[in-house]
């Protein structure tokens, strides 16, 4: 019955990935034009500056996301730069004013924050540049030609299902959050209670924010543990946070026995995942989202077509020791 429970859970989480959709050929082209009104005729050539904007390559998932759409912008004949904004907006909308300034002909941001990052979009927008977002959204439609993101729901579901069954169902346990401007954090977090909460012998203990932060997922794991030394289980809303606490699980001598979940698929996740550390990663397509998305603002630059469908997601994959040697790059799954 439980079992049971966790797969309607699953599904009610929508698993099933919004397919790329076609084009419609009534949208405004790019180009850099910098008047904000519509640049007229529809399509033109290739070539010319696409400016890809993430929040910190520091972390190995936006340093894979800024490395895979440049080298696409490349392939596609265009020249490519790469910013970081780290998380702040003021740095973002900077970034976004070079763009303009340096008439790219297409912006690719993940954004800073779900509704501060509107603004930047909307300059860009009205200057003319289509701008495409990956892996969050902002909370505003119809300002970006598309908003490109991995189906979180879906992707914590089936964390949250593995994680529960690994767990057996039973023990006190505490969970490492995400960065709250970031909407991916909550929409994960839910997903993890949706199927954790049908288990009343699963108790949660504490819950900390660590910002997606390694460093940050440590020390808060470390006060956790002051406050829970018995706890039999770490469920985390991104990888760099579970090995934070990997870490200081094992600075304690705590590891033995406590089962970590893990979401991104990062290589060092795939790592802690072949050396029995973490209990299995959720893999995000960061590599096929990122890709994707320069190649619609290569179509929509050539033809003037936007995507019909502007929020797609793209479904994860569950990591576990029982399929990690098909991760043959970084997050990359040749299954």
């Amino acid at each position: 019955m439980k079992r049971m429970k966790a797969l309607a859970a699953l599904a009610a989480a929508g698993a099933l990935v919004i397919g790329l959709a076609g084009c419609a050929g009534d949208s405004t082209t790019g180009g850099g034009a910098t008047d904000g009104g519509d640049a007229g005729a529809a399509g033109g050539d290739a070539g010319g500056l696409i400016t890809i904007i993430v929040n910190d390559p520091a972390n190995p998932y936006w340093k894979t996301e800024g490395d895979v759409a440049a080298a696409t912008a490349e392939e596609l004949g265009y020249e490519a730069t790469v910013g970081a904004h780290k998380g702040d907006t003021n740095t973002e909308n900077t970034l976004i004013d070079t763009a303009i300034s340096n008439q790219s002909v297409a912006i690719i941001l993940d954004p800073a924050n779900a509704d501060g990052s509107a603004a930047a979009v909307k300059k860009a927008t009205d200057a003319g540049i289509p701008v495409f977002l990956v892996n969050a959204e902002i909370n505003e439609s119809g300002i970006a030609k598309a908003q490109l993101v991995s189906n979180n729901a879906q992707g914590a579901a089936i964390g949250a299902q593995e994680w529960v069954r690994l767990m057996e169902e039973k023990g006190d346990y505490v969970e490492l959050f995400g960065a709250p401007s970031d909407n991916n954090a909550q929409t994960r977090s839910n997903g993890y209670t949706t199927v954790i909460s049908q288990y009343p012998e699963l108790v949660q203990k504490g819950m900390e924010v660590a910002d997606w932060d390694r460093t940050k997922g440590h020390d808060k794991m470390q006060s956790l543990l002051q406050a829970n030394p018995d706890i039999d289980g770490v469920i985390s809303g991104n990888d760099e946070m579970a090995l934070g606490a990997i870490a200081a699980l094992k600075e304690a001598n705590k590891l033995e026995g406590v089962l970590v979940g893990g979401f991104d698929g990062s290589p060092d996740a795939v790592e802690a995942v072949k050396a029995g550390e973490m209990a299995y990663t959720v893999l995000q397509p960061v590599a096929v989202f990122s890709k994707t998305a320069v190649e619609m603002a290569d179509e929509f630059i050539r033809t003037g077509e936007a995507p019909e469908t502007e929020k797609q997601a793209f479904d994860c994959i569950l990591i576990t020791p029982e399929n990690v040697d098909k991760m043959t790059e970084p997050f990359t799954y040749s299954g």
